[in-house]
């Protein structure tokens, strides 16, 4: 379990003014991500090598319907 609190958080810039967005900050070893809309709720967190995952499955539209 990572203890460092996220930082530089930031929304996507393909997400323009849709409300359905997530923001993704730093941890010490990968990536922290939270509801734009609650905040409040808190965040989860993903390994450095969980992040580049599902990044390369997006990238190649492994989730597109």
């Amino acid at each position: 379990m990572m203890s460092t609190e996220p930082r530089g958080w930031r929304k996507s810039s393909r997400s323009a003014q849709q409300t359905s967005c997530v923001e993704v900050g730093r941890v010490a070893d990968g990536a922290a991500v939270r509801d734009t809309k609650d905040r409040a709720a808190g965040y989860f967190t993903a390994t450095t090598g969980q992040w580049s995952a599902f990044v390369g499955a997006v990238k190649s539209g492994r989730f597109d319907g």
